[in-house]
């Protein structure tokens, strides 16, 4: 269990996946296993998704709540706790989203592929804290402290464009009531102790689902759902629900999203007949995040820093690199820019698994290279 909470171990197991997801998609099984994807689960006339949906939508609502609560615990009493704190990787986090988005335009404007934007904007907080772990022995708290706010503001930002971009044709009714099972939980959370931990808890995962299931019904992503349960929680008791699921996120949530996206047939043709959104998404991650990073971080820090707590730009360039692994949001957005287009979807997909092992590859070079200055600074301090 302890395994599934370090920084490591969850992001080989996320790589794992999605590597098994393409060879699988490309292997004799990839026909039957595409295809399970589309088998409805549910009630029938009632409520029915496909297996592909419940994956996206359903198991990956809870690793937005899971999120969500971070964000809410580091807006309130950590890293982002104060205006002062939280401008500096702002800041920062909107280069990494400013300028990939203008990369990708630059290559796919007039074309169909320009509605896949959004899809490089996001950076996967699992893989980049666990790059810096593996490779990173030796970096100062201040810089994973800068990446993770970062990481978590551009969560916010993806989170966003699947709410405002991403919906259509609202059902009224079904949002109020979803509205309405979400301010009983808010609620009800704040009423629940160690006495009555059982009955209340019950009642909370009934109203959880119940907002879910309202959320899905209302043509709104239902992500959105789990996003909202985390930011309205009482604090105390949703942080020890973050505990207790954190390592079925790290283990199953994301590993079988990953899996499930990375289905992809690698398109049998030359790699000038290959579509503008895979170029713009494998050249807007690795180039344009660690462009927009380090350029606006630098920005920020002689617009509103401290002098003596500046990063390096070594350090804002480590930064930029491990902003530019997108994986789990990035594919969610690529599902969702081009539902309907099967061909523009895939190749999207491979753009972000390409991307994002690009950026993983130099973000280990780059950190690995920072560590050691600052270990051979150390020494020479203590010599």
């Amino acid at each position: 269990m302890s395994l599934l909470r370090s920084e490591r171990f969850p992001a080989v197991v996320l790589l794992g996946a999605a590597a098994a997801g393409l060879i699988v998609a490309n292997s004799p099984l990839g026909g039957a296993v595409t295809q399970s994807k589309a088998i409805p689960l549910g009630i029938p006339g009632v409520f029915e998704l496909s297996l592909g949906h419940w994956v996206q939508d359903g198991l990956l609502a809870v690793f937005f709540f899971v999120v969500a609560v971070e964000l809410r615990f580091e807006l309130t009493a950590g890293q982002l706790g104060t205006l002062r704190k939280a401008v500096q990787p702002a800041i920062a986090a909107a280069g990494g989203v400013i300028v990939p988005i203008l990369i990708y335009v630059a290559f796919s404007a007039g074309s169909p592929s320009a509605a896949g934007w959004p899809i490089p904007t996001a950076t996967d907080i699992a893989f980049a804290l666990g790059v810096l772990a593996v490779f990173g022995r030796g970096l100062p708290s201040g810089l994973r402290i800068f990446l993770l706010a970062l990481a978590i503001l551009d969560d916010v930002v993806g989170i966003v464009f699947i709410a405002v971009l991403f919906t259509e044709g609202v059902d009224v009714v079904p949002l109020l009531l979803a509205v309405s099972a979400l301010a009983a939980f808010t609620l009800l959370s704040r009423r629940l102790t160690e006495r009555n931990r059982l009955p209340v808890g019950i009642v909370l995962v009934l109203l959880a689902v119940t907002t879910w299931t309202l959320v899905q019904l209302s043509g709104v992503h239902a992500t959105i759902a789990g996003v909202a349960l985390g930011l309205m929680m009482a604090q105390s008791p949703a942080l020890r629900v973050r505990h207790a699921l954190e390592p079925c996120v790290n283990g199953l949530v994301l590993p079988l999203f990953a899996f499930s996206a990375a289905l992809v047939i690698v398109p049998a043709v030359g790699l000038a007949q290959l579509q503008p959104a895979f170029w713009g998404v494998i050249v807007a991650l690795p180039v344009g995040k660690i462009v927009g990073i380090a350029l606006f971080g630098a920005i920020a820090q002689r617009v509103a820093g401290e002098r003596g707590a500046w990063l390096p730009w070594g350090d804002l360039l480590v930064a930029g690199s491990l902003g530019g692994i997108g994986f789990t949001v990035s594919l969610l957005l690529s599902e969702l820019a081009f539902a309907a287009d099967p061909l523009l979807r895939d190749e999207a997909t491979l753009g972000v698994l390409a991307g994002s092992t690009i950026s993983l590859v130099l973000a280990a070079v780059l950190v690995s290279w920072r560590a050691r200055h600052y270990r051979r600074t150390a020494e020479e301090a203590r010599a």
